[in-house]
């Protein structure tokens, strides 16, 4: 399938649909949503005339991820409301400041590992062009965000600089799409730290560890069990040396509680359905059996395929087992 043909930025802009992911701190996100939600009210009800939507995650993060969805024209208005805003903040912060000279608004995009290739060109010649053009700094990061194949892509400049660089980036992305699946970036949750000993899980609360939910020691010890990669917490590992050499296709079979089976299938089959897709394996789960606590599951694939559908699956523990560490989270799954 070709990549969309687009325009270039200008007067009649890009006039196509895309969706652009913002890695915020928590502070920026306060700033965007206002006094009892009053900007980003104000912001939606702007760019939703022109089709485009805003969404801010939910959880308790210390990060939080943005995403604009629309026509790009909507996307770019999006953009200049919240960099417009930031650049207000930074004002009203140096009127108690000693400093003279104007920090730059500074903005992460998330993008697909698989596209920064492009938005860097070879020899760097595309994001030297960016920088030249539009006078906004990009700097895309060179690691990929925890636990996905998303990196960071940084812009600071003036408000303008930054808009006439987020069209450039949006031209980029359009004519070069991700390749192969995208394991997009989930902020983890700031929790009360959870320690394992023995084969239980403690939260510390002050100078005592409570033993925590018997969910959560289940869902440690099939996390530590059920995957060739790295421990629970730790950054996403890399694919074992020569995965994709072989594309046979094999079996793996998984065993895993009853009562731990919905956190994998996900309200209506959405979360089963999405390790499929992410990963190309192919994924059945035995009906539950008579006298059994248990629930057999089996991945057929390549063994690329299988690795990734067992990553994935080792990270819904992960997320699961954030969320009865954070309750007021698990309204987000």
């Amino acid at each position: 399938m070709e990549p969309p043909k687009v325009q270039q930025p200008g007067e009649g802009g890009l006039n196509v649909t895309l969706t652009i992911r913002l890695l915020m701190h928590g502070k920026e996100v306060g700033s965007i949503i206002g006094k009892k939600g009053e900007t980003v009210k104000k912001m939606r009800e702007e760019v939703s005339a022109s089709g485009a939507r805003i969404n801010i995650s939910e959880g308790n993060c210390p990060e939080r991820i943005v995403t604009i969805t629309g026509p790009t024209d909507a996307i770019f208005k999006a953009f200049a409301m919240i960099a417009y805003k930031f650049e207000e903040d930074i004002i009203n912060s140096m009127s108690n400041s000693p400093a003279t000279s104007k920090p730059p608004v500074t903005l992460r995009l998330v993008v697909p590992a698989s596209q920064c290739g492009s938005l860097i060109g070879k020899g760097g010649s595309k994001i030297k062009e960016m920088r030249e053009s539009t006078g906004a700094q990009v700097q895309v990061a060179g690691d990929m965000l925890p636990n996905s194949t998303e990196r960071a892509v940084t812009i600071s400049g003036a408000p303008e600089a930054i808009i006439q660089c987020v069209k450039q980036i949006c031209v980029v992305m359009l004519e070069s799409p991700p390749k192969g699946a995208t394991i997009p970036y989930r902020p983890k949750p700031a929790s009360t730290p959870v320690i394992f000993s023995g084969g239980q899980a403690y939260t510390i609360q002050g100078q005592y560890a409570i033993p925590h939910h018997d969910q959560l020691t289940k869902l440690h010890q099939l996390a530590m069990q059920q995957t060739p990669f790295n421990p629970l917490g730790q950054t996403t590992p890399a694919f074992p040396a020569g995965l994709d050499a072989s594309n046979q296709a094999s079996t793996h079979e998984l065993t895993i509680p009853n009562d731990l089976i919905g956190c994998i299938i996900g309200r209506q089959g959405t979360k089963i359905n999405e390790i499929r897709q992410m990963s190309g394996a192919q994924i059945k789960i035995a009906n539950a059996m008579e006298g059994s606590s248990e629930r057999q599951i089996t991945i057929t694939g390549t063994p690329a395929n299988i690795s990734l559908a067992q990553y994935l699956i080792n990270a819904r523990f992960r997320d699961v087992a954030a969320m009865w560490n954070d309750p007021s989270s698990m309204t987000t799954s």
